[in-house]
């Protein structure tokens, strides 16, 4: 939501269009990359201002997560890594990016869009699970 809302913000000021949240994700599906890839095309203006402020944003919060992270959970952070999960996740390169700053094992979810509303899901069909995560008042 971030990245979309950065790049049609980015798209209006810079060339004064108005873009919606739907060709905005066209547009950073297609187009965008937070990490220099191999094969890129020609020069597009959209690309590189439009996402490198929330990029930033999304590896300072990962960096600042695992600086406040208790030391059993980072060993496991360490061995197992990172999932990305949301529409972000499908911006070409996020992992490279994410791997070189952490150094962690990243894996984009095979399903990024709805991987976390299905394991909301499934939580809240079982008892179980949701008396592991349940904060009390």
């Amino acid at each position: 939501m971030v990245l979309k809302r950065a790049l049609a913000l980015h798209v209006r000021k810079s060339h004064g269009l108005l873009i919606g949240e739907r060709r905005a994700e066209e547009i950073k599906i297609a187009l965008g990359s937070a990490y220099p890839q191999a094969d890129e095309a020609a020069p597009v203006p959209v690309k590189g201002r439009a996402l490198r402020e929330p990029v930033t944003a999304i590896v300072e919060a990962v960096r600042t997560c695992l600086e406040q992270t208790p030391p059993e959970l980072a060993a496991d952070i360490v061995d197992k890594g990172i999932t990305l999960t949301g529409g972000g996740a499908l911006l070409p390169g996020l992992d490279r990016l994410l791997n070189r700053e952490t150094e962690l094992s990243i894996v984009v979810s095979d399903d990024p869009l709805t991987c976390v509303v299905r394991g909301a899901g499934k939580v809240l069909d079982s008892p179980v699970f949701l008396d592991r995560v349940a904060f009390a008042p």
